[in-house]
């Protein structure tokens, strides 16, 4: 935890000072465990980040006095379409994404994905918000992403993602297509993943047709646990 990610309901009454008990008070108490005065770095979610000064720290509570006056990390400008990978990969997923500075996050049913994993409790809001922060907070981040579920890949890719890609260079990754990733001409970029296997051709197809260009990254075959990561940093150059 390199920075203590703090929430609205965390502050004593509108002052500046905050209680917290939990996870985060266990993890201080037990892995930073610092003494009265010590200063932590600690920031707002969706906000500012800054310093916490120790002024009580018990068994069940700790309490900080924060001032918050530094902006978080510029955000990573990529819009991520990822087809929904294995409900334990993806929950490894979230707080790596997260951490890298993407946004938004757009998870795909495509043709190769299991029905069943739609149906895991690693979709629930509450586990996706706690694998985010845990990306915010090894990151010193603040803004939280912003995930979105697409269950029906025609009507998505048809109906909603035009506008999403709009002023937007936009790629999707094929092991098959003949053209390597090279240099981006535009900051902002969407940037479209599959499954394991990989898309059918008539779902790359879908994407060319409103301008995404299919690309390689390589000769090696990537899980998509390691593509992500190796892709988006090859774009973020």
């Amino acid at each position: 935890m390199n920075l203590i990610l703090l929430f609205p309901e965390d502050f004593i009454d509108g002052s500046k000072r905050v209680v917290l008990s939990g996870r985060r008070h266990e993890h201080i108490k037990n892995i930073i465990k610092p003494t009265l005065g010590k200063v932590l770095t600690v920031g707002i979610v969706n906000g500012l980040a800054g310093q916490g000064i120790v002024t009580k720290l018990s068994n069940s509570i700790l309490e900080m006095d924060v001032s918050l006056n530094t902006a978080p990390p510029v955000p990573n400008l990529i819009t991520l379409i990822l087809a929904m990978p294995r409900p334990l990969v993806l929950n490894r997923m979230l707080s790596s994404i997260s951490s890298m500075g993407i946004k938004n996050i757009i998870l795909l049913n495509t043709w190769r994905v299991e029905k069943s994993f739609w149906n895991s409790p690693v979709l629930k809001k509450e586990n996706i918000r706690e694998q985010l922060i845990l990306g915010l907070e090894q990151a010193k981040d603040t803004k939280l992403p912003e995930v979105t579920l697409e269950r029906y890949f025609k009507t998505f890719v048809k109906d909603k993602l035009t506008n999403i890609i709009r002023n937007k260079e936009c790629f999707i990754a094929h092991p098959d297509s003949p053209k390597s990733l090279g240099k981006v001409s535009k900051k902002e970029i969407v940037l479209a993943i599959g499954p394991e296997g990989g898309f059918l051709d008539k779902e790359v197809e879908a994407f060319a047709e409103i301008g995404f260009k299919p690309v390689n990254v390589g000769d090696r075959i990537l899980r998509v646990e390691t593509a992500v990561p190796f892709i988006i940093g090859r774009l973020s150059k």
